[in-house]
């Protein structure tokens, strides 16, 4: 069965590195565009960052760009996302998820399979 295990999530100070990791199987991943996404205590969840098919095309939301960096091994099924200059305002669960609509289409509803989070807290 499909299956996106999130890992890498933990508590850091602000300033601070992580890089969350994303293994999938289950699925043809080199088929699929794949995301991450994040949700904060009380807010809806928001479009982080993706990363097309073979890892050419990466796009990322304005209020990470510069600070994160998404990449994928499509041999080893994964997809990672290295998070610096971390701030309390990244505070959230973050998802990965993978999708086989258009790279550039951002939106939640174009993604299939989801994963079930890793908690990454930033503390000031």
């Amino acid at each position: 069965q499909v299956q996106l295990a999130e890992s890498g999530g933990r508590a850091v100070q602000t300033g601070g590195s992580l890089r969350l990791s994303c293994k999938a199987s289950g699925f043809t991943f080199d088929n699929y565009k794949m995301g991450w996404f994040r949700q904060a205590p009380g807010k809806e969840r928001e479009y982080v960052s993706s990363i097309g098919r073979y890892g050419a095309i990466t796009y990322y939301a304005d209020s990470v760009k510069g600070r994160f960096t998404i990449s994928r091994d499509n041999v080893k099924n994964m997809v990672y996302l290295q998070m610096s200059t971390l701030k309390p305002e990244d505070t959230a669960i973050y998802y990965c998820a993978g999708g086989q609509g258009a790279v550039w289409k951002v939106e939640s509803d174009t993604y299939e399979y989801w994963g079930q989070g890793t908690q990454v807290t930033v503390s000031s």
